[in-house]
């Protein structure tokens, strides 16, 4: 790790500084701030291990989403009844979906995962008022934000791309919660499943302590900006970043498959 690290050069670490920022800004308005940091990452570290650079990146993204958590948390209400549970079910799919990463090839995922993005584009898209306001639900399931929870920590933990975009998906159409709402329960909820990545990162010494010291601030600052935005320009701003993100991660998918 030290011999990578020396050969690190200072272009390539504002390139990667850059990178945090506009990642952070992302992640807190739409989800999808992961797409940006983590082939950044990976293409300014080409030799290095796999797991050092997954570590490295949900370090830093833990400091900006739980900016962005802070900062939503000052404007918006947020359900702890719903949050709480969510949460829990959602560290402990997180452990379990990065044990298992470790046993499993994941390229059959991928084409399971593009059809599920295109449809969730399209109801988006074709549905302009879905995620417009919120809604009250009666007597909602008390297992479905659980539910929710485990699914998108286990997905976070085993494949890990686009969980924001899920999840802020999951809260608008499963629990009618507005863009904008959906949007700030899924910062708190990321911050679990990144703690929970990082429970296993860590230990193993898979993370570049000092790449991630010096994008984390950059990452911090682009999350509360990008909460800032986000809270004045409503869930319609949400609602388009989300779609251009989830584009974006439609592209990829189909360029690696």
């Amino acid at each position: 790790m030290t011999s990578l690290l020396a050969e690190i050069t200072m272009w390539t670490l504002i390139f990667c500084v850059t990178a945090a920022f506009i990642a952070g800004f992302v992640d807190a308005v739409a989800g999808g701030g992961g797409l940006i940091q983590l082939p950044v990452l990976l293409w300014s570290f080409p030799v290095a291990p796999l797991a050092s650079v997954l570590g490295t990146n949900k370090a830093v993204s833990v400091v900006g989403t739980s900016a962005a958590a802070a900062t939503y948390r000052q404007k918006i209400a947020i359900n702890t009844q719903v949050l709480i549970p969510m949460l829990v079910t959602a560290f402990a799919g997180s452990v379990l979906g990065a044990i298992l990463a470790t046993r499993v090839e994941r390229e059959w995922f991928e084409p399971i995962m593009l059809a599920v993005l295109i449809g969730v584009g399209l109801v988006t898209i074709f549905r302009p008022e879905f995620g417009k306001t919120q809604l009250q639900v009666r007597n909602p399931s008390p297992i479905l934000a659980p539910l929710l929870g485990l699914g998108i920590g286990f997905y976070d933990g085993l494949i890990g791309p686009g969980t924001g975009m899920f999840l802020v998906f999951g809260l608008v159409s499963l629990l009618q919660n507005s863009f904008l709402s959906a949007s700030a329960l899924a910062k708190f909820v990321n911050i679990a499943t990144n703690l929970a990545a990082l429970v296993i990162f860590i230990p193993g010494g898979h993370v570049m302590w000092l790449v991630a010291a010096l994008m984390a601030p950059a990452n911090l600052l682009g999350g509360f900006i990008g909460a800032r935005t986000a809270l004045n320009r409503g869930s319609a701003f949400v609602r388009v970043i989300f779609l251009v993100m989830l584009g974006v991660l439609i592209a990829r998918l189909l360029a690696t498959i």
